[in-house]
């Protein structure tokens, strides 16, 4: 299995089954090294939550490819009233799919989709974090949250071979609570992301993996690892 981090939350995972890509924000992140035209096909796309900066490109690429996408059921519905093929899941729900299965956890955000111009904004149901079993290996996704206590729960029930957890601050977990987040979860190697996109988020993600006592691996925009 081969994993890129594209940037910001955006993770593309190859498996001998499927191409993956989590909460597709590309064409307007100045930190990525790549464009949607680089992607190879993507066999489904899954989505955390509504936000702009995690589903951005979900409509290209998904048009592009015939992707399927997998989200919160009423995130779901949103997308498949644009034409796309979707699955729609539940918080605490899994599901298995050819390429493994997916669950769906908890995570405490929002989720919502906003249209500036007729200044509405669209609620697209609970945010998710996301659990992937997929080739003998088990993948964490926490989405956008807060630090919650269930994390523990999560880290307890599952061996979890890599996390992706935010860092950011302001809309998410800071660094300090991230440290707690990864302590509970257990993971066996934690990767930063939400962090350094805006303003607002700019962390020190060097400092935050040099805390985790080995079992951190910071990934610029590009970088990929094999698991």
């Amino acid at each position: 299995m081969h994993i890129t981090y594209i940037g910001h939350s955006t993770v593309l995972i190859q498996t001998a089954k499927g191409n993956l890509l989590i909460d597709p924000f590309i064409s307007g992140n100045h930190q990525v090294t790549v464009s949607i035209k680089d992607l190879p096909k993507i066999d489904a796309i899954l989505l955390t939550h509504g936000h702009g900066d995690h589903i951005e490109d979900t409509l290209p690429i998904a048009e592009r490819d015939g992707s399927l996408v997998v989200a919160v059921a009423e995130l779901a519905t949103y997308f498949g009233w644009k034409g796309l093929k979707t699955h729609g899941m539940s918080i605490g729900g899994a599901y298995q799919f050819p390429f493994g299965k997916v669950k769906l956890t908890q995570a405490f955000h929002g989720s919502s989709i906003s249209d500036s111009a007729r200044h509405e904004i669209t609620y697209t149901g609970m945010p998710a974090g996301l659990l992937l079993y997929i080739e003998g290996k088990t993948i964490y996704h926490a989405g956008d949250t807060a630090l919650f206590s269930d994390m523990q729960l999560i880290g307890d029930q599952n061996t979890i071979d890599l996390a992706f957890l935010p860092i950011g601050d302001n809309f998410t977990m800071g660094p300090e609570d991230a440290l707690l987040a990864a302590k509970w979860i257990k993971a066996k190697t934690v990767v930063p992301i939400h962090y350094n996109t805006f303003p607002v988020i700019k962390q020190d993600p060097s400092k935050f993996v040099d805390q985790l006592n080995g079992h951190g691996l910071v990934l610029s925009p590009g970088q990929s690892i094999d698991l």
